[in-house]
Formats: structure tokens, sequence, C-alpha cells
């Protein structure tokens, strides 16, 4: 299954809050979209770990050699990453959040970082054309973090657990403010949009509690969600 880059993709270039981590939106990433869908459709989703609200199964390899080609000349200007890096996937799969906000539990409430290394990358790429809502990132009131690295990861998760214990999340899905977290930036999910961030910045999805989608690759919220380290 080879995967290209569309020839019209548009990409736009952002700063995350106050910290100003580098966060870029490529619109029209896919030169045929609908092809990923269709191969989606055709999986077996399954629930996957303990902290992702959904289903997931792997993406093609491919998939992962198309974010290289993408990605590769944006590294050094945008994330100040090494052009010639080698890219590895801790993680490449579709996934479709499908989780009542009522099962949720409490870190599934709150915005996570998906790792505290700054040389990782995040990637969410949208393939849904319903209004299933996008990605927005936030700050730690507690703290003033926006992101969590080595040096502020026992500071965080120490004051984090002492707030779980005294402070209640919001009911579901966090969509805005909350008492522990204040919204500074928010994405849309648009389809055949790609969002690239550093997985140490705070973020969550943003997810309707009123409608939640169904575990349907062609109508519900389908994603390709990839981690990607850039060895030196």
């Amino acid at each position: 299954m080879l995967i290209q880059p569309h020839p019209g993709l548009r990409l736009q270039a952002r700063r995350i809050g106050a910290e100003g981590a580098p966060l870029l939106v490529i619109d029209q990433a896919a030169a045929d979209p609908d092809r990923l869908v269709r191969k989606a459709a055709r999986g077996h989703f399954t629930p996957q770990g303990t902290l992702f609200p959904g289903l997931r199964i792997r993406a093609p390899l491919s998939y992962e050699m198309f974010l290289e080609q993408l990605l590769r000349p944006l590294l050094a200007p945008h994330f100040g990453l090494p052009a010639d890096g080698r890219f590895t996937f801790p993680m490449c799969h579709y996934s479709l959040v499908t989780l009542p906000p009522e099962r949720l539990a409490f870190l599934q409430r709150v915005p996570h970082v998906d790792s505290v290394q700054g040389n990782g990358l995040a990637t969410m790429h949208y393939l849904f054309r319903g209004d299933w809502g996008g990605t927005a990132f936030y700050r730690h009131r507690g703290t003033g973090f926006e992101s969590v690295d080595e040096t502020r990861q026992a500071g965080y998760f120490a004051m984090l657990e002492q707030e779980s214990r005294r402070e209640a999340a919001t009911d579901g899905y966090i969509r805005g403010d909350s008492p522990l977290f204040e919204r500074i930036d928010a994405v849309e999910g648009v389809f055949n949009r790609l969002v690239v961030y550093r997985r140490n910045s705070l973020h969550s999805g943003d997810i309707d509690n009123a409608r939640i989608p169904p575990a349907d690759a062609l109508a519900g919220r389908l994603s390709i969600n990839g981690f990607i380290d850039i060895l030196a």
C-alpha cells in the first residue's frame, strides 16, 4: 500500500502557549485519504493499553514511510531535531474513541503527555468527516507547566496525584478549562488534516461528552496516531 503526500498539501506552523512548543498543522496531508479509511474498515479493532479510551489496530508499515518522507524536511526548522536522524515508531495505529464518559478513569479525564523525552513527536491524522472533535492543548494550573520533561516529571505527577485525591476532574472528557487545567490552544478535527507536536506537550482529544463516536471506522472518530522518536 503506497501512501504519497498530497501535491496540494498546506502547512501551518504554530507555537503553543507561553512556552512556545512547536505545533504543525498539515492540511490535505495524504494524496488518497479515502484509501486509508477503506483499509481501516477492513480491519479488526481491539482495546489496546489502559489509557486510550477506545479501540486500535496497527496502521500499515507504508504509513510510517509516508510520515518519514513528509516530516524529515520539517524536523530541523520546526523542532530543532537532526534532519538526518533515524526515525523509529514506538506506536503507529488506527484509533477509534469509543469509551462513554462515565467509564473514564481519572487519568483519562485530564490532559496527558505521551512521553517526557524531548526528541519524541506525536502525530494525529484525522480521517473522519463528522464533527467528532480535534485536539486541545493545556496548561496545568498548579505548576504552570504546558509540557512535562524529565526535569518536571517527578514534581508534576506528585502534584497531580495529590489533586486527584481532593479535586474532582471533569465529569467526562475534558473540553476547555477545568479546575486543574487551562486550555491554551486547539486544533479542529478536519478530514485529512495531520497534526504534529512534541509528545511531552499536555494535550487531550476534544470529545463531546453528549455524543460519543461509534465503534465504526466509516462513521466514527477514525484517526491514525503515531509516536516518533528521532535518534541521532
